[in-house]
């Protein structure tokens, strides 16, 4: 057995040791509960020895606190894995997505990103080079603004274009997720123009309730997937938290058409 099970059981031991001797503890004639009976001078007794003890061993407090950690990302994991079997048309069918790739391909690769992040940007290179090399993916865009007011703004403009016309999407976005620095509104609306949409008719588009409701979306499947950073892939039955590189994702793609 580890040493961190015996650090704890005697942990343990103390602290049964105080609930027994105030259960105890007899009672006093004027009907004293147990607990007010424990002399004062034993009580402190028993609080310094507990104190020492930890003070002494302060990685039983570190090892317990690991523990836990690892017991709450296990059981996260889980959760999300069972989640991505429960909303898996949101993640493959949502008709407010954009989609890239061969619309019918036989493998769906979903990703959440933001156009601030600089992991996604340094992941889309390799994205593009898949999507050229294997004409049988399809590529569903989640955007998951959450690097501040400027990733939100970048987000409503990318899902109004998909609405106003499908066609110049690939390359809007290809032109924001190559883009270095800020992206004011300004700048946004400028990569919009160069990409051949109407800065006025995507302007008005933005403010379509429908927009809002698909980030408010992007999140809560994000949180049941137990996303918190981007990029995140969805691939088969696979979530991979974090960029990866062209080789993992030919793997993930190949493993998922079960070859």
């Amino acid at each position: 057995m580890s040493m961190f099970f015996f650090k704890n059981r005697f942990l343990a031991l103390l602290i049964v040791g105080i609930f027994g001797a105030l259960a105890a503890a007899p009672a006093t004639a004027q009907g004293m509960s147990p607990a007010a009976a424990l002399e004062k001078a034993e009580r402190e007794k028993i609080e310094s020895v507990v104190k020492n003890y930890l003070l002494n061993n302060p990685e039983v407090i570190i090892e317990a606190i690991q523990n836990m950690r690892e017991r709450e990302e296990r059981a996260g994991r889980e959760r999300a894995q069972g989640n991505l079997v429960k909303f898996q048309g949101e993640l493959l069918n949502d008709p407010d997505s954009p989609v890239g790739g061969n619309p019918k391909g036989d493998v769906t690769i979903v990703e959440f990103f933001d156009y601030r992040c600089g992991f996604c940007k340094r992941v889309f290179p390799d994205i593009l080079t898949l999507l050229k090399s294997d004409a049988n993916v399809r590529y569903v865009f989640k955007e998951f603004p959450i690097l501040g007011p400027e990733s939100i703004t970048a987000s409503k403009a990318a899902l109004a274009a998909w609405n106003v016309d499908k066609t110049k999407y690939s390359a809007f976005h290809k032109t924001m997720m190559e883009s270095k620095g800020a992206l004011s509104k300004d700048r946004v609306m400028t990569f919009a123009a160069k990409s051949g949409y109407d800065v006025k008719a995507l302007e008005k588009a933005m403010e379509d309730p429908r927009i809002e409701s698909s980030i408010e979306k992007n999140y809560e499947l994000a949180k049941a997937l137990d996303i918190n950073g981007t990029p995140a892939f969805i691939i088969g039955n696979q979530v991979i938290r974090g960029a990866v590189d062209l080789e993992t994702l030919k793997t993930l793609v190949s493993k998922a058409r079960g070859s």
